[in-house]
Parts: C-alpha cells; structure tokens; sequence
C-alpha cells in the first residue's frame, strides 16, 4: 500500500471559504490522506463566520467543517512561525490555499513569509513540492497577475475556484463538490469519474441537462 499523504490546507481571507469545507470533507474522508495541516488566517476566520455565521473564536477546524473535527486534523496557530511546517524538514507532501487571497498570492511569490501560511507556501516552493494557490478575486490587475506569474515559474499552480459548466449545475452545492472532485484528481487524489466530461451522455450533463 502506498504511503499516505499528509496534506497541508490554508484557509485565507478570500470570499467562498465554504469551499475550504468541502475540501477538508474529502481529504478526511480521503484514505490515501494520512493527516491535514490545517491553517485558517485571521481574516479567513472573519470570512468563514461572515458566511457561515459561525463562532470566529472557535477552534479552526471546527470552524471549517461546522462541527467536531476527527483526529486526522491537526490545527497550527497561523502566527506561529516555529511550527512544524516552517521547516523543509516536516513530513508534508504539499499544499492547498483554498481560497487563497491574492495579498497572500503576492507575499508568497515575493517571498514574504510574515505567517506559517506564507512560510509553509515557501517552504512548499524551496523544497519542490506541489503548492496549489486557489485564487477566487476577480478581476486581475497587473500586478496580480505578474505575481501569479511569478509563482508559477517558481513551481507553483494557480488553480483558481472557477466553475465548469457542461456538468449543467443545478445548486451552489454542485458547484463545490465538482470543483473539489476536480481540484483533489489534479493533486492525484481521484475521486469519482462522475464529471470527467465525455460529451453530451456524460453522467454529470446526463443527469441534469432538460431539468426545470
């Protein structure tokens, strides 16, 4: 049996952080996983009870999922500069930021490591593995966009949280699942065929397509 991956998942301040749930839902459930880091920034912790309603103070990971967090979770204080994923050392086998604010797009490409999120990132970088930047503001500036590009010469992958639609979604929950399903299969962490697109008779465009 392979080895299983421990998965490191930033939290930031960019609006659609219930997609951070959904993600942190699949790499738990997910056996190929072994443990998630998990980081929620001060600002994404504003965002999450904004749209959630939640309790910000809570413990993070409790505040990401709504509810008890399994042990699989472990939970690292964002201002925390000596915990374990600031060194190349740790046991990590790469990062989400989901979603990923472009202020810290911009620090990470710059090498601005100010929180363990940013370090980690880094660390991510320097040690040449896969870091996965889910941007979600829009529109791009040009200085969002030099980062952006910055980063992905420097090994990084800007994946940002935009929908597909020939799954013809029918809810914002369809939404989250298909961007998770896909986001998960590009780090190698397949999950369901359901919306691999095959044409017109493919299942996901099967099942919804002709409905009121």
């Amino acid at each position: 049996m392979a080895e299983r991956r421990n998965i490191v998942l930033a939290v930031t301040g960019a609006g659609g952080t219930r997609m951070a749930r959904f993600v942190l839902e699949a790499l738990v459930k997910d056996e190929r996983v072994g443990q998630v880091d998990l980081m929620v920034s001060p600002a994404g912790r504003r965002l999450i009870a904004h749209e959630t309603g939640r309790d910000a103070s809570g413990p993070a990971a409790e505040l990401v999922l709504g509810g008890p967090a399994p042990d699989k979770v472990v939970a690292w204080d964002p201002e925390d500069l000596a915990g374990g994923p600031t060194s190349g050392s740790y046991p990590s086998w790469g990062m989400l930021v989901v979603p990923c604010a472009l202020g810290v797009a911009g620090r990470i490409a710059h090498g601005t490591a100010n929180t363990l999120i940013e370090r980690a990132a880094d660390v991510m970088l320097k040690e040449r593995r896969p870091l996965v930047l889910c941007v979600r503001e829009t529109p791009f500036n040009l200085i969002h966009l030099r980062n952006l590009t910055q980063l992905a010469e420097a090994g990084g992958t800007v994946y940002p949280m935009i929908p597909t639609f020939y799954n013809v979604p029918r809810t914002v929950d369809q939404f989250y699942e298909e961007f998770t399903v896909r986001l998960l299969g590009f780090i190698g962490l397949q999950q369901t065929d359901y919306y691999a697109y095959s044409g017109a008779e493919s299942p996901a465009h099967h099942d919804r397509a002709g409905r009121p």
